[in-house]
C-alpha cells in the first residue's frame, strides 16, 4: 500500500535539471509509508505523512529526481487499491508543499520538469 500512495505524492512535487537521479523507489515508498492509510481512507493524516511529504521535495531537486519519483509513485499506486484521488491530489497542498502542476495517477512523468 505505501508503494502507490508513495508514487502518488512524490509524482506531485518534483521537476528539475536533467541529471541521473540518486533517489530510488525505495527511498520514495518509504519516505511516504505513512502517508497510505490516510490516502486510502483508512486513517488520519498522521504528522510523519507530511514530513516524508516535504523531505521528498527537498530531496528530488533536479528534473531527473522528479521524473523518477514520479515513476516510483505511479508503480506504486498500481500495487494499491482504493486510494482516494482527492485525497492525493490535495496531499502536497495540505502538506504545505507547492507543487506548479496537478497531482494525478495519469501525470505523464516525461512533462515534469524543474520550470515552475
Amino acid at each position: 500500500m505505501s508503494n502507490i500512495i508513495t508514487c502518488l505524492i512524490v509524482l506531485t512535487v518534483y521537476m528539475t535539471a536533467p541529471t541521473q537521479s540518486k533517489i530510488t523507489c525505495g527511498t520514495v515508498t518509504s519516505t511516504l509509508a505513512q502517508c497510505v492509510s490516510y490516502l486510502t481512507n483508512s486513517g488520519p493524516l498522521p504528522s510523519g505523512c507530511c514530513t516524508g511529504v516535504q523531505s521528498l521535495n527537498q530531496m528530488a531537486q533536479t528534473t531527473s529526481d522528479r521524473r523518477q519519483v514520479c515513476e516510483c509513485l505511479k508503480s506504486a499506486a498500481k500495487e494499491i487499491n482504493g486510494f482516494n484521488t482527492g485525497l492525493v491530489a490535495t496531499l502536497p497542498t495540505t502538506c504545505g508543499v507547492s507543487v506548479p502542476y496537478p497531482i494525478s495517477f495519469s501525470t505523464n512523468c516525461d512533462n515534469i520538469s524543474t520550470a515552475v
